[in-house]
């Protein structure tokens, strides 16, 4: 049913730097019919998940976790690189190859016990889902899981975040 999908995802070699190759999904946002599909299968997963909130991950996140929130009647929040959400935030740092990085998320996005799911375009090694749950959880809302619409496999994300909570519909 994917093929399509994975067939339109182009490798970019050497981007963002010498020796990666990049997984490219903008040729799925730009024909409507792999979009549907995509979100139709998204939405599929998660249906009879009580889902309550979607939280999109900066900013490839957003693009698929705004109709899936929308499909699957639940609220969305996202989660941002510092100083670009404009009301008080909690703060998650998380460790990169060469370095730190840090996301935030408003204080108030969530209740407790709240049943949240995280979303974003491409599971590489995990670091960044990793932290966007564990502002989930400081907030005492419940991370039902993870939705990717890649997983980059040998990077040993899905093993990082526990793959019984790790859905991605396809995989490299």
């Amino acid at each position: 049913m994917l093929e399509d999908v994975r067939a339109a995802i182009r490798d970019v070699p050497d981007f963002p730097r010498p020796g990666i190759v990049f997984k490219d999904i903008t040729p799925i946002l730009s024909d409507p019919r792999l979009f549907r599909q995509v979100i139709d299968a998204l939405v599929d997963r998660w249906r009879g998940a009580r889902v309550e909130k979607v939280i999109g991950i900066e900013s490839r996140g957003f693009v698929f976790a705004a109709p899936l929130a929308y499909a699957l009647g639940a609220g969305l929040t996202i989660v941002r690189k510092p100083g670009k959400l404009p009301w008080r935030t909690i703060k998650e740092a998380y460790a990169l190859e060469y370095g730190e990085a840090v996301l935030e998320l408003h204080e108030d996005a969530f209740q407790p016990g709240e049943r949240v799911l995280v979303v974003d375009d491409v599971l590489a090694t995990g670091g960044t889902a990793e932290a966007a749950g564990r502002l989930v959880s400081r907030q005492g809302a419940q991370l039902v899981g993870y939705s990717f619409v890649v997983d980059l496999a040998f990077l040993g994300g899905s093993a990082r975040l526990g793959a019984d909570k790790v859905h991605a519909l396809l995989r490299f």
